[in-house]
């Protein structure tokens, strides 16, 4: 009998171990590649000269949710979540003028569009609405350890492939009440929304010269923040701190708090550009 406790307690101690080893899912915040040319050019005209571009004081965007998920992943995400979801959204842009109005939610079962690699089949088959309506596709299997990754606007055609590609994919996890830790309160979709509107990282260009994220009241950022620190200075010589509460930084969603003014200006611009409309 106490060899045999023994073996149990020894047991109990292995496994806790060996759980215990094993690392924590690590999760990149976005994938969204670097801005075309002709965007930066267009971010940095706006910043020289923002009167010369047209923004509405408010806006109010047609939203479409999917939800797309593996067959063993079902039911894993719900419409009460999806609400939340877009809760969160209208909190984080409501004091910059932006608000979203949910239009519709579907619910897909597919193992493989669930993975966010088969755009090109999925998109076309789910995407609602025009090019000034956001869509939003919530994957349950997003692969590569990312978060989210969306398209930049662009002048498009309808029909065309860029019309269909674009929107925003998200892990369907990181929506409010999600399993992914520290990044389930809805910021990832916010953060992926905000290069729908043409917002860059607040650390774009990686560097403490330049135009960094051409929006004049961020202060230059040279990497992206991890966490939720106090404070974080990449730029010492460089007039302000990071904005670690910046929607648009890589933050824990605990951290996000804010766009600046100038972001606010700079997504309406953007949107007046390239998707009211169209």
């Amino acid at each position: 009998m106490y060899a045999t406790l023994r073996t149990l307690a020894w047991y109990a101690l292995w496994a806790s171990t060996a759980l215990a080893a094993v690392p924590a899912q690590k999760y990149t915040r976005c994938g969204t590649e670097a801005p075309a040319p002709e965007l930066v050019a267009a971010a940095q005209s706006m910043r020289v000269d923002p009167e010369a571009y047209a923004a509405a004081a408010t806006l109010n965007v047609n939203t479409y949710f999917h939800v797309v998920t593996t067959a063993a992943k079902q039911g894993s995400v719900t419409q009460t979540q999806l609400n939340n979801q877009l809760a969160y959204m209208n909190r984080s842009y409501g004091p910059s003028g932006i608000g979203f109005t949910l239009i519709s939610s579907d619910f897909t079962v597919n193992d493989q569009w669930a993975t966010g690699n088969y755009d090109t089949e999925m998109k076309p088959k789910l995407r609602k609405g025009t090019y000034q309506d956001l869509n939003v596709y919530f994957l349950s299997d997003l692969g590569g350890g990312l978060l989210g990754i969306c398209n930049f606007p662009q002048n498009v055609s309808p029909g065309t492939a860029n019309f269909y590609r674009d929107g925003c994919n998200v892990l369907a996890q990181s929506v409010p009440g999600g399993t992914v830790a520290n990044y389930n309160m809805g910021g990832t979709a916010t953060h992926e929304i905000g290069h729908w509107f043409g917002l860059f990282h607040v650390f774009q260009g990686s560097s403490c010269s330049g135009q960094g994220d051409s929006v004049g009241d961020t202060p230059l950022q040279s990497t992206p923040t991890n966490g939720c620190p106090t404070s974080k200075d990449s730029c010492p010589t460089a007039t302000g701190l990071d904005s670690i509460n910046n929607y648009m930084d890589y933050s824990y969603d605990t951290c996000y708090t804010q766009f600046t003014p100038g972001q606010a200006t700079r997504a309406k611009q953007m949107f007046a550009m390239y998707r009211a409309g169209k």
